[in-house]
């Protein structure tokens, strides 16, 4: 387990924390970054749409949010929400289990706390490639 990581569920358990746990231990190992401390938490949408107004002064609902508190390069101190409802309808549409897109949104959330962005296509792109490259790298253990 990983120290001053909690995985939180407010609305029922969707994935095991232990799962969690392993998966932001692939990412450690590769970037080699450090938690002071990371709080993930999965949510329903109504929840999301709370943390979004609050935090981001936008009132929807998204699939994951990363909120990053470290002024470090390589220290996580941060919050990731991830809403299961979001992620249920991402998994239909892009036919895709459930597992695997929850686990896509930590690797997305914790990207983001790396200080990887999405604002244009060429950046989603190598989000998309590290996401992918996370997930089978996790998968494969």
């Amino acid at each position: 387990m990983i120290r001053n990581l909690t995985v939180r569920f407010n609305n029922k358990t969707v994935i095991s924390a232990r799962n969690v746990h392993d998966l932001v231990a692939v990412m450690k190992k590769e970037f080699n970054f450090r938690v002071a401390f990371l709080d993930i938490i999965f949510v329903s949408s109504e929840e999301m749409i709370d943390y979004n107004c609050k935090y981001l002064k936008h009132n929807y609902s998204t699939d994951v949010i990363s909120l990053n508190f470290s002024d470090q390069d390589l220290v996580l101190e941060g919050l990731i929400v991830i809403s299961t409802q979001d992620a249920e309808k991402n998994a239909a549409l892009y036919k895709v289990s459930l597992d695997e897109e929850l686990f896509r949104l930590v690797i997305h959330g914790i990207l983001h706390l790396l200080g990887f962005n999405d604002g244009n296509s060429s950046e989603r792109g190598l989000m998309k490639r590290k996401e992918n490259y996370f997930l089978r790298k996790f998968t494969k253990n």
